[in-house]
């Protein structure tokens, strides 16, 4: 299996280093945060984008849209909020049941064993991004809504 890469600074980051040295893990790298160019080149160079919060003050997700944006597949944890709505499993990318580690590597591995999987499903990311999250779209969709909320008038 490939490194995993975990990127970000955060309350539990000392208890998840302290944790994969426990358990003896050489393939994960904590870089923690990193520049905006670090970011990029990052998005583009990996082989999946993966959200396993399971919390869902983790409301939306921005990091699966950045990771739809460069075109990759997507996994993330079914916490009932927007995260969902940015990845559909089986489609974009898979989504397992939170805190469920076994889950959660089974999908890591089998994306990372299918490169056409991975294909397949980043390029359905990229599509989903283009026709809901692009901010052209989302601008259209505000005006569509507040033409909605004030009756339907053309002149919002």
């Amino acid at each position: 299996m490939s490194d995993a890469l975990i990127v970000g600074a955060g309350p539990v980051e000392t208890d998840l280093k302290q944790q994969a040295l426990q358990l003896g893990l050489t393939n994960v790298r904590f870089l923690g945060a990193v520049s905006d160019e670090d970011k990029v080149a990052l998005l583009k160079l990996c082989r999946a984008v993966v959200f396993p919060s399971h919390l869902r003050s983790e409301a939306f997700g921005v990091t699966l849209l950045e990771g739809a944006m460069y075109g990759k597949p997507l996994i993330s944890s079914e916490i009932g909020t927007g995260s969902s709505y940015v990845n559909i499993d089986g489609v974009t990318g898979m989504v397992v049941p939170p805190n469920d580690p076994a889950a959660l590597r089974q999908a890591m591995q089998r994306i990372g064993a299918d490169a056409q999987l991975a294909e397949e499903m980043g390029q359905r990311a990229r599509a989903r991004f283009d026709e809901l999250f692009t901010a052209e779209q989302m601008a259209r969709s505000y005006v569509d809504l507040y033409r909605q909320v004030l009756g339907g008038n053309d002149h919002a």
